[in-house]
């Protein structure tokens, strides 16, 4: 099959990568001269003189403009004479489905597997390895295309999974870019304060590290993504308003119950999230080891659990600095290997702390 590719960033590249190892012959085209230069040299796609040239013959094309381009790059595509199958893999559907104007060519689409990284130099095959990859195919889709989306989806390692575009909208709005919005919350509030002469942020712990780790985001991507789901956004930030005000009357009034109810539902909630990820993940115990800021500590161990067959399901580092060093946090599968494993690093002169990642 011939995939079109327009737009040759992270995602677009990526998408190209993995059509190649299906086998798939690929082109692509951008704005961008540079950014397609780097596609090339990656050898994701060859490169066609401009968007006609690259949807002419195509049996499949994926846009993968940025949002504020992304509704008039499918106009676009879709106005080339030809019947080549559209999709893109935008991270917000509404505009990009009213562009398409009802096309029964156009199957919108939006895989989960963002990257804290950009550009063509950082794609990869293995991007939709595992990940749910949302399709909006409309009343007018044709279900052949839809079909053709779904497969090509499914081939490149992703779960497609059908939703309506205003659907799509809300759910991200609610799982991705309100994190985002609140990490930003938290990070501008704690950066400005100042507390009897002491700033926050020297002092910050591994629960400030963790809540605003997506703080600051490419402001080029997101100012986008906020500005053409704002409503989804603002609709979501008033619900949160709502909680906010509920537990600011808890604290006023000192209702400790109600506090515990609260705690205990939001465990109750990350652990159905963390089963998607681990069969087990009552059984999770979170390791944290302090380590010194030198060379070969992260190899020393890992390479040690490694020899005794335990098992690292995974593990974040929070760097203090290069006097304190830092924290890595190993997650180990049962409290019986969590404490093999704490006695193995204790005895080569690690501290260790061993606790469950979800509570009981």
């Amino acid at each position: 099959m011939r995939v079109a590719v327009i737009g040759t960033g992270l995602m677009g590249a990526s998408v190209a990568l993995a059509a190649r190892r299906r086998g798939d012959e690929t082109v692509g085209w951008d704005v961008d001269p540079a950014a397609l230069t780097t596609a090339v040299e990656r050898d994701a796609v060859e490169a066609a003189p401009s968007l006609e040239e690259a949807v002419r013959g195509a049996d499949l094309v994926v846009v993968a403009a940025p949002i504020a381009q992304l509704p008039a790059q499918v106009a676009a595509v879709l106005a080339v004479p030809g019947d080549a199958t559209v999709t893109d893999v935008g991270s917000t559907k509404a505009s990009v489905v009213a562009a398409a104007a009802g096309s029964p060519r156009f199957v919108g689409g939006h895989p989960i597997s963002g990257s804290e990284s950009r550009g063509a130099e950082n794609a990869s095959a293995g991007l939709f390895e595992n990940a749910t990859w949302f399709l909006t195919p409309g009343t007018h889709t044709d279900a052949d295309r839809h079909r053709l989306v779904h497969g090509f989806v499914s081939d490149l390692g992703a779960t497609p999974v059908a939703i309506d575009p205003g659907a799509h909208d809300r759910l991200v709005a609610m799982t991705s870019h309100v994190p985002h919005v609140l990490a930003n919350i938290v990070a501008n509030q704690t950066g400005e304060a100042r507390i009897e002469g002491h700033e926050p942020l020297v002092h910050a712990g591994g629960s400030l590290r963790d809540m605003t780790r997506i703080a600051g985001a490419n402001p080029r991507i997101w100012v986008d993504i906020f500005l053409d789901n704002s409503d989804a956004i603002r609709s979501a930030l008033a619900e949160h308003r709502r909680r906010i005000e509920q537990i600011e009357t808890a604290l006023e009034q000192g209702d400790a119950g109600y506090l515990a109810r609260w705690i205990g539902e939001a465990s109750a909630n990350r652990r159905r999230m963390l089963e998607r990820e681990y069969p087990d993940p009552g059984g999770l115990q979170r390791l944290r080891v302090h380590i010194s800021d030198r060379p070969g500590v992260l190899a020393a161990i890992t390479q040690a659990l490694g020899a005794e067959r335990i098992n690292i399901e995974d593990f974040e580092l929070h760097h203090m600095s290069p006097e304190r060093g830092g924290t890595l946090q190993v997650l180990v599968g049962g409290e019986g290997e969590a404490q093999r494993a704490a006695a193995l690093l204790e005895r080569q002169g690690y501290s260790v702390v061993v606790s469950p990642v979800v509570d009981e």
